[in-house]
């Protein structure tokens, strides 16, 4: 649970998801040394996928990556019994380990995040990774929550952390010894700086190499090093989320000739003003 985590887009062609052009994304990831792969998150866009298309995609990716990486699987949802048997699937297929979304739209209590996640934990014996990104779920991990998940069950070890609070990370690395992998990728040197163990990254699907270079930095403690790659790839890294998440990192990536197709609604294309401040993005950084 170290190191650069792309969270991986799922290629469509024609409405259907494009295997070929999964595999061809998730070579291109491994060879430029990345840690891992996370499929179907929310860049996968699960929400749009049948669960027939859920299940296929981490069958799909844990076949291709053929021991060669980590695969953690996305397998979170705000119903605590699909979650498990998403997750039961995740482990049944080989993933080595499975990213779990806290609730949406239901807002569970603290007491409710501990008896959802303990009872997958209780369900399963393959790693588990919370994810806490408030912004999309309207609800909070609380470092006590971490702590006392960590503590109860061996499974989990690690938490992606997309609460932009430092304070958050820095009561979490002082409460308990578990990993804290980025959730944002502009954060992921601050939070790295911090103790934080690495990134679960959008970015990292088109730029793996950099983002890979600047976590082993800070990993050695070179943060001056490190810090000279984060300032480079900053404007990228806004780019990515002057739309909803996953629309820029496909824009990019159907402009930089990578395998991604369409965007399923409710998400649409890029708006024209935004697009170009990508292109420039890329542009200045001999992408396209």
């Amino acid at each position: 649970m170290q190191g650069v985590f792309p969270a991986i887009i799922t290629p469509f062609k024609e409405g259907k998801v494009d295997f070929e052009g999964l595999k061809s994304n998730i070579d291109f990831l491994i060879e430029n040394g990345v840690s891992g792969i996370v499929p179907v998150g929310t860049t996968g866009e699960s929400p749009t996928l049948t669960s027939a298309e859920h299940n296929q995609v981490i069958e799909k990716a844990v076949e291709f990556v053929d021991g060669r990486v980590k695969v953690i699987a996305g397998t979170g949802s705000n119903s605590t019994a699909e979650a498990m048997e998403f997750s039961e699937h995740a482990e049944d297929v080989g993933a080595d380990g499975i990213l779990l979304i806290s609730p949406y739209y239901n807002k569970p209590t603290q007491e409710g995040l501990k008896r959802h996640f303990g009872a997958i934990a209780e369900a399963t014996n393959i790693p588990m990774v919370l994810y806490n990104v408030p912004s999309r779920t309207a609800l909070n991990i609380e470092p006590e929550t971490v702590k006392y998940l960590y503590n109860e069950y061996d499974t989990v070890q690690a938490v992606k952390e997309a609460n932009p609070s430092m304070s958050q990370v820095s009561e979490i690395k002082d409460l308990c010894d578990i990993n804290i992998l980025s959730g944002n990728d502009e954060l992921t040197l601050p939070i790295m700086a911090l103790g934080g163990s690495g990134v679960i990254s959008v970015v990292a699907n088109i730029v793996p190499k950099e983002f890979v270079e600047m976590v082993e930095l800070a990993q050695a403690g070179k943060f001056v090093e490190a810090q000279k790659i984060h300032y480079r790839l900053f404007p990228l890294m806004k780019s990515m989320f002057l739309e909803t998440n996953p629309i820029p990192i496909k824009t990019a990536m159907n402009l930089m000739s990578m395998p991604s197709g369409e965007i399923r609604l409710p998400l649409t294309e890029m708006a024209d003003a935004n697009r170009e401040i990508l292109k420039k993005s890329l542009d200045d950084l001999k992408l396209i």
